[in-house]
């Protein structure tokens, strides 16, 4: 609800324009791409549990801020502070997921809202449950936002939005510690985060998948900056652009435990192929097809494809890297993640200055397609599961 279209409008109607607008828009995704590894860091050491209550009271208490603001500037300070919020739950999240799925619990491997740890672990499959939630806010809350928008000023419904999030705490605070009972005496802070780098550093698996997915999301976010431009230029309707991006979101949503099941059966590393193979097709047909129906089947392929990729990509570097720095494999994943969300839009409106709409298209599914390649050269199945450190 905070995003969009709720943030442009209160940032327009504070006087932002051009460019610091759009920095409004970005820096919380900013403050992700630098801090997300040192929260997964810190909640190896501390435990996910407290880092998912910490992460709740920014979500929670930070809307309430946003009636006292009166200026750009004190508006981008709060988005930065914001952004804090997301950094946290990113690989907090994902982490607490992949040790519950797994029953790397310690102690906790008889609590029954836990995985038993002689059950197979279906983490992939877990994760594209978890994300299937996360994306359902994202479809029902600009709707929502919206909705409050014709009644309502833009700070008051960010304070409806911060009562909302109080709810949160609710299931937070049912949730069960995943930190083992018996405990080794802690490392000094930065002597962890000095060994949590070197492991990721070390870890095949979190610059294989990272810098798959950092490729996937500039191909997405390039798609959603100009694919509206050129598709109207094309004579396709504004109703037919908006129902390909709905359709896509839709599949994506509605695939993701599905595809993940399959990737946990079949292996991860086969799952995030086919979605690259899958995603490098569907570009193309964006510009071929005509502005008829046969317009919304790439969009229909490019959520079957996200699908494929995301979740099997978390559980693929969770099987990879050490228990003791799995946050910290979270935060660099999400680090690189953010990279591909932040430098897409730039990375391609140079492209398409530079080479023209459907031969960056062309560019971008040579690139995942390269990148799959690389998959099965470089670290085929074999040296991948060796090769953990």
């Amino acid at each position: 609800m905070g995003k969009t279209p709720l943030l442009s409008i209160f940032a327009d109607a504070l006087g932002a324009s051009g460019a610091f607008l759009g920095a409004i828009v970005s820096v919380s995704t900013i403050t992700g791409l630098v801090l997300k590894p040192f929260f997964g860091i810190l909640s190896d050491r501390g435990g996910r549990r407290v880092w998912l209550l910490i992460g709740t009271c920014f979500f929670a208490f930070m809307p309430f801020l946003y009636g006292f603001i009166s200026s750009t500037e004190q508006l981008f300070v709060i988005r930065l502070a914001h952004g804090l919020a997301t950094a946290i739950y990113g690989p907090v999240t994902l982490a607490y997921i992949a040790e519950l799925s797994r029953g790397d619990t310690g102690g906790l491997r008889s609590d029954p809202r836990c995985r038993s740890a002689d059950a197979d672990p279906s983490v992939a499959e877990n994760i594209g449950w978890f994300q299937m939630a996360r994306s359902g806010g994202y479809i029902v809350g600009p709707a929502l936002a919206g909705g409050l928008l014709t009644v309502m000023d833009p700070a008051t419904v960010f304070t409806v939005i911060g009562l909302i999030s109080c709810a949160v705490f609710v299931p937070v605070l049912q949730l069960p510690d995943t930190r083992p009972e018996k405990r080794q005496k802690r490392k000094p802070l930065l002597q962890h985060v000095r060994n949590a780098i070197r492991d990721g550093g070390r870890t095949p698996a979190i610059w294989l998948t990272g810098s798959l997915e950092s490729i996937t999301f500039v191909a997405l976010y390039t798609l959603k900056a100009f694919l509206p431009i050129y598709a109207l230029d094309a004579g396709v309707s504004v109703a037919l652009v908006g129902s390909f991006f709905s359709l896509q979101e839709a599949m994506h949503v509605i695939a993701k435990p599905y595809c993940g099941r399959l990737a946990d059966r079949r292996g991860h590393l086969l799952s995030i192929s086919a979605g690259m193979l899958i995603l490098a097709a569907s570009l193309p047909l964006v510009h071929v097809v005509d502005a008829g129906a046969t317009f919304l089947a790439p969009a229909l392929m490019m959520g079957l494809a996200q699908a494929l990729i995301f979740p099997a990509a978390i559980a693929l570097v969770s099987d990879r890297i050490s228990p003791e720095h799995l946050g910290a494999g979270m935060g660099l994943i999400g680090m690189m993640q953010n990279f591909g969300k932040v430098a897409g839009p730039i990375l391609g409106g140079l492209a398409i200055q530079a080479l023209g709409y459907e031969a960056t298209l062309l560019c971008l599914s040579a690139m995942l397609v390269l990148g799959t390649v690389v998959i099965w050269v470089v670290y085929p199945p074999r040296r991948m599961a060796s090769a953990t450190h």
